[in-house]
């Protein structure tokens, strides 16, 4: 049986973001091993790391999967709509210049920057330029899973809730995870008053816990469960809590960085949640986009 939602009543909105050019910094980022580094960074549009590639190991600094769109004015209430309207899996249309008419999905949400990354086909990447604006049907802000309220569901399109393989369990559901990451190795993202836009980083930099749980495997696009961890209205830590989110960008030379995770669902009551390991628990496969499209 289907999980009852109120999808019925939800609205339906267009919002517009546009290509943003790559940030650099204009001096080095400092590993915590006393390290300087000076590496790509957030926003562009990048053409070799999708959803569905590795999110370790890149000569990388928070880069972002394909496409980062950005509201011009990071602070303005606008970019705020563009940040809490768009969900992943919602639809993404190009609407000006030489990629105009091309589509896409919405893959993730990057706290800080405030971008809304978006995959693109390759034949449409090679023609996008910087400034392009693209349209996003906003569809699934306030979605709920009606039998199960003590489950909050954040920044998912309702048809990609459908997809994600969730299972029923009693009182519970069982959803399909790459990876169970324990909430002390949590970083940057921690503390923040609501879960609807950006993400909160997996630190990889104690080497014995990334082997542990194998989080040097993880992918863009992975689902992963996040042990006593409340997302339901904040980021906190909480005994007994559990979070499952999405890998949203690779991981980082700064202390308190690493791979940024976009929150999909949250119990207070961990029970309620019941982590699968599966190894095709990815957008990319679920979704057939980025390193999978056309597979």
């Amino acid at each position: 049986m289907p999980l009852r939602t109120n999808v019925s009543k939800l609205v339906k909105l267009a919002v517009m973001g546009e290509v943003d050019q790559p940030i650099m910094r204009p001096s080095y980022s400092v590993s915590p091993d006393g390290e300087p580094k000076i590496l790509p960074c957030v926003g562009g549009i990048t053409l070799n790391v999708l959803v569905g590639d590795p999110a370790v190991g890149w000569q990388a600094d928070h880069v972002e999967p394909c496409v980062s769109l950005r509201f011009e004015k990071p602070k303005d209430p606008k970019s705020n709509g563009l940040n809490m309207l768009a969900q992943i899996g919602n639809e993404a249309r190009v609407v000006t210049g030489d990629a105009r008419g091309a589509r896409g999905l919405v893959t993730g949400k990057h706290g800080g920057i405030e971008h809304v990354m978006v995959d693109l086909p390759r034949r449409a990447l090679e023609r996008l330029t910087i400034g392009d604006k693209v349209q996003i049907v906003s569809h699934g802000l306030g979605l709920e899973l009606v039998d199960y309220p003590g489950i909050k569901v954040r920044n998912l399109d309702p048809r990609l809730l459908a997809r994600l393989g969730l299972r029923k369990k009693g009182a519970a559901i069982e959803v399909p995870v790459s990876a169970k990451v324990p909430a002390e190795v949590m970083g940057s993202g921690l503390g923040q008053d609501q879960t609807h836009s950006g993400d909160y980083d997996i630190q990889l930099f104690d080497a014995k816990t990334v082997k542990r749980h194998g989080l040097g495997a993880l992918r863009l696009g992975d689902l992963v469960a996040i042990t006593d961890a409340d997302h339901t209205f904040g980021r906190i830590y909480r005994a007994g809590a559990l979070s499952v989110g999405i890998v949203v960008h690779t991981d980082c030379t700064a202390a308190g960085h690493g791979p940024g995770v976009c929150t999909i669902l949250a119990a207070r009551d961990g029970r309620r949640l019941k982590p699968r390991a599966s190894k095709r628990a990815n957008i990319a496969d679920i979704l057939k986009i980025g390193r999978r499209r056309g597979k």
